[in-house]
């Protein structure tokens, strides 16, 4: 994502989602004259970012805790850069709209999430676990809380926002893990942790988890994750344009 960018080196960036801040440093790295605002929603992921950012980069980086979907910028940002994050908001419209409004005049979108059929074998194998008798009076009516739109979808929602120059795609980017652990301790912490909030006893929570790791040991390979990566690239619209 990074080496997509065409950057003087003197912009003001939005990290929108920065998590722990790992990007942001090598984001920060590639503007030695610039400086970036670095947003996410968990004030846990802001205080390890500071702790990982301030000292190297100081006044040039500013962490700011803030819901992607109600940004309180207004033409701000020369430019906008978003990895993993995307997928989390559901309103793609309204998170587009006020991404849209917090770029100036020409301001350019560089952001990948999740898309088109990620994560499709495990999401299929969770939805049927939740539906069985152990598991449905706590999972049965719980929404997935991601939107993994396709190409198609995203790029008309850019364009509905007001952005120019879209460009949509998505990639296949499978990932393996090494044995069942990692994969359980994988899923726990990067997919799943939403769903097993919901499920109160521990001895339930991790028969649901068993259940999953023991159905990925089967696969050829074992414990792949199918994700798939959408790609989002666009403009705001010039003065004048």
């Amino acid at each position: 994502m990074l080496e997509r960018l065409s950057l003087r080196g003197d912009e003001t960036v939005l990290d929108a989602g920065c998590g722990t801040g790992k990007l942001t440093a090598e984001l920060l790295a590639l503007l030695p004259g610039g400086r970036v605002v670095a947003v996410d929603l968990s004030q846990n992921m802001l205080e390890q970012a500071e702790k990982h950012l301030t000292p190297a980069f100081g006044g040039r980086v500013t962490l700011v805790a803030a819901d992607l979907q109600h940004l309180p910028f207004q033409y701000a940002f020369d430019g906008i850069f978003s990895t993993a994050a995307f997928h989390w908001v559901l309103d793609h419209d309204g998170l587009f709209r006020h991404l849209h409004d917090a770029l100036k005049p020409g301001g350019w979108l560089c952001a990948q999430c999740g898309g088109g059929p990620n994560l499709a074998r495990l999401r299929k194998r969770v939805a049927a676990l939740s539906a069985t008798p152990k598991f449905a009076r706590f999972l049965r009516d719980y929404k997935e809380p991601w939107e993994f739109a396709n190409a198609e979808t995203a790029a008309v929602r850019l364009l509905r926002a007001g952005f120019v120059e879209v460009e949509t795609s998505v990639e296949a980017a499978p990932l393996v893990l090494s044995d069942a652990e990692d994969y359980r301790q994988f899923i726990v912490t990067m997919v799943l942790h939403r769903h097993l909030e919901r499920l109160s006893q521990p001895a339930l929570r991790e028969e649901f988890l068993g259940q999953l790791v023991e159905q990925a040991g089967a696969d050829d390979p074992p414990f792949l994750m199918d994700y798939w990566r959408l790609n989002l690239s666009g403009r705001s619209q010039s003065a004048g344009y």
